[in-house]
């Protein structure tokens, strides 16, 4: 069960008396969802990279983001809400999931999120590999039913199979797609660029449904617009945002396993997120931060202020609903 509504949230630890660089880092130094019991969203990790095809590390992302989140404070200006403050917010751990068998681990992640989707509970999910994406949006939708997606990557994500796996870090919205559980009237890539294997992975991909507005798009119009563009394609339907933290170029996110030169920097990708706060967003991740390749925790920091975005978003919508 979610927070009782006459419950008032337990938030952060206090950071004017115990230093942040104190403690466990639970996202946010929030309290672990064993602690209060019950939570409206769960920051939960998935440490799981077996299906990268290129640098490894992002099994390591999710402790990286938390590390990196202890400076987050309790107040958004952005969005003049108080996101911990609005809804409980805890840490809800790691889905530990077998890094030696990816259709196993598929099936672990999947019954780990539908238990905690069982609760009430939306889900910040924090990669992990962009393999993860496909196991939680199966249990989103057995709630929802299928859901619009919003999916910034550089890549599309949308290939049949990597040396013959289903299962990859490239491959999670086709199958989507195949099972229903994605809405088609409502997929949009954000942040796409690079080379691709050929101009047949852009009509594929278009016949899925997909609508890319790419880096260079962004960088022309502006986040304004775009977000403007992304509401409109959403409209009321339930949304999952799944963020590729390597949508931003690697000047913003050198921490990542398959870096692409042209990208986002983290103010527009912060920007667009803050534009969709009115859409009905029922859960997100964020993947592929492999900290191996970070430099001063860019990466991390821009995934923990990624994280506190959809946060907010959640926690607000929460708490509108139990006030009407």
């Amino acid at each position: 069960m979610t927070t009782p509504e006459n419950t008032t949230p337990r938030g952060p630890v206090d950071s004017s008396r115990i230093p942040r660089y104190a403690g466990p880092a639970t996202y946010a130094r929030l309290p672990r969802l064993d602690e209060v019991g019950t939570a409206d969203v769960a920051v939960v990790g998935v440490p799981f990279d077996s299906g990268v095809s290129y640098r490894p590390g992002a099994r390591f992302g999710g402790n990286a983001i938390r590390e990196a989140s202890r400076l987050l404070r309790p107040y958004n200006p952005a969005q003049d809400a108080s996101p911990f403050a609005l809804a409980q917010v805890a840490d809800a751990g790691d889905i530990a999931a077998n890094p030696f068998n990816i259709n196993e681990a598929v099936e672990t992640i999947e019954a780990a999120a539908d238990d905690l989707l069982g609760t009430g509970a939306r889900m910040m999910t924090l990669g992990g590999d962009h393999t993860i994406a496909l196991p939680l949006l199966r249990s989103v939708a057995k709630k929802h039913g299928p859901v619009a997606l919003l999916h910034f990557d550089a890549h599309l994500d949308t290939w049949d199979t990597y040396f013959g796996a289903e299962y990859t870090h490239g491959t999670p919205f086709r199958r989507a797609v195949e099972e229903g559980i994605l809405d088609t009237e409502a997929l949009s890539h954000v942040g796409t660029r690079g080379p691709l294997y050929g101009k047949k992975d852009l009509t594929d991909d278009e016949k899925m449904g997909f609508g890319i507005v790419t880096s260079a798009d962004i960088y022309r119009r502006g986040a304004d617009e775009v977000a403007d563009q992304l509401r409109q394609r959403i409209g009321d339907r339930p949304l999952y945002i799944s963020i590729d933290i390597d949508c931003l170029d690697p000047a913003h996110a050198p921490g990542t396993g398959t870096p692409e030169a042209g990208g986002m920097t983290s103010r527009e990708l912060l920007e667009i997120l803050r534009g969709l706060a009115s859409c009905n967003l029922v859960s997100a991740d964020v993947v592929e931060v492999a900290p191996a390749y970070d430099h001063a925790e860019i990466t991390a920091v821009a995934a923990s202020h990624t994280a506190y975005e959809l946060t907010t978003i959640m926690s607000r919508q929460i708490a509108e609903a139990r006030a009407k």
